[in-house]
């Protein structure tokens, strides 16, 4: 089994790191410091701490301030309470004010679990795609974590980034670099493209590209780590390329990576594109590989929207195969 690490752990780390070489790194937690394990940045960090208890909202709040006043503040909930319950303070507070707040939104998507349908945020990326010039992102691997962090937190601006809390296997090396904005290609392939995001939906893809490679199907991967702004330009590359794509994401199709890469193709070069995503559905209880099956979302699903994408195209006499 290829390496695994800690998704939470390897965030805190990241955190602990860029604060003692910048005194302006402060974390405010909305009394989830052990569910985002985060405790450790406490004990190092104590009078850069702030537990603001069960009241998202006025943490983000707080968070404004503080940036107001110089710092960079790196805030944290579960994604359902940061997009749902703090919105408008993020909104006006952090993102209308120009001011520089680092929110995060762990347990996105089916990551949730046992938390189930309350806590499973689908939506949260759709929220906040329409907050003007905020930067979303989605690490897939403990990599890419802690390379997009270290991003963020260089970056003047206000962030929104989907933390999956768990043990991810570890797909990128040390010497793998990020950029805000720019996708990153994991497989080449000739016949259709997958663009996923997130590290249920990045280790979904690289599944499905082997099942096709099976069949005879050379199926290029992208890890669109970061929705917004998107990458046009490798979408658009790979849309010549391969002719076809197929958008992978844990969240709802509304509103998310798939329409971030659909109106891409719309407005510069339309060619077919199958969405895997949640189907306008809210969430349940369950283990995520049940959830994978039950929405829709696995390698399985990933591999038969790829195939119906290439008979589509064959009969719209689009491609020769």
């Amino acid at each position: 089994m290829m390496n695994q690490l800690e998704m939470r752990a390897v965030y805190t780390q990241t955190l602990i790191e860029l604060a003692k070489k910048d005194e302006r790194i402060v974390l405010l937690e909305a009394d989830l410091m052990k569910a985002s394990g985060t405790g450790i940045f406490k004990n190092i960090f104590p009078e850069r701490t702030f537990n603001m208890g069960v009241a998202e909202a006025n943490m983000v709040g707080v968070a404004a301030g503080l940036s107001a006043g110089g710092k960079i503040p790196f805030s944290d909930t579960f994604a359902c309470f940061a997009a749902r319950r703090a919105y408008d303070q993020f909104f006006i507070s952090g993102n209308y004010a120009r001011l520089n707040v680092k929110l995060v939104g762990t347990d996105p998507g089916i990551a949730s679990e046992y938390n189930g349908g309350t806590h499973m945020p689908f939506e949260d990326i759709g929220i906040m795609r329409n907050i003007p010039k905020l930067v979303v992102f989605e690490p897939s691997d403990p990599v890419s974590l802690k390379k997009l962090v270290e991003k963020s937190a260089s970056y003047q601006g206000c962030t929104y980034m989907r933390l999956h809390r768990k043990p991810i296997t570890v797909i990128y090396s040390e010497e793998d670099e990020f950029e805000l904005g720019k996708g990153k290609i994991l497989k080449d392939g000739t016949d259709i493209t997958l663009i996923a995001s997130g590290a249920i939906m990045v280790a979904e893809a690289l599944k499905a590209s082997e099942l096709l490679i099976e069949e005879g199907i050379s199926a290029a991967v992208i890890d669109m780590h970061t929705i917004k702004p998107i990458d046009t330009e490798l979408i658009l590359h790979y849309a010549r390329k391969t002719g076809g794509l197929v958008t992978c994401e844990n969240h709802q199709q509304i509103n998310g990576l798939g329409s971030a890469v659909a109106e891409t193709l719309i407005e510069n070069y339309p060619v077919l594109l199958n969405r895997i995503g949640v189907r306008d559905e809210f969430g349940e209880v369950g283990k995520t590989d049940y959830l994978l099956e039950r929405y829709q979302l696995s390698a399985g699903h990933i591999v038969s929207a790829a195939k119906t994408n290439l008979e589509q195209r064959k009969k719209l006499e689009l491609i020769q195969i």
